[in-house]
């Protein structure tokens, strides 16, 4: 058995939920926050069976798209110089896969 934990961004998320429920696997969805750019990603944790894992990353392959955005940073705080919001363009999005092993595992 796998625990697959999948850092997702939010815009992704429900679309790759549903299909993941379509192909019998269940999911849990936890809403969290990338750290770099503040932007919502989804951590979604799901226990598979070895022999599913190679349709799982499919699966979240297919479903996780790369994108760039714009965004707005604060320079770092330097004596005698202005705070001017600087923008940058990120390509954010895909997947951060995890693959742990499970030795035990009980549902009650």
């Amino acid at each position: 058995m796998k625990l697959i934990i999948a850092i997702v961004q939010d815009e992704d998320s429900d679309n790759l939920v549903k299909i993941l429920n379509k192909n019998d696997f269940k999911v849990t969805k936890i809403s969290s926050t990338g750290g770099f750019l503040k932007s919502g990603n989804v951590t979604l944790l799901s226990g598979i069976e070895d022999e599913e894992k190679d349709r799982f990353m499919e699966i979240l392959e297919e479903n996780s798209r790369t994108r760039e955005v714009k965004r707005t940073i604060q320079p770092i705080n330097i004596p005698g110089q202005a705070m001017i919001p600087v923008p940058i363009t990120v390509k954010v999005g895909g997947a951060t896969i995890f693959v742990i092993d499970v030795f035990d595992f009980k549902k009650f």
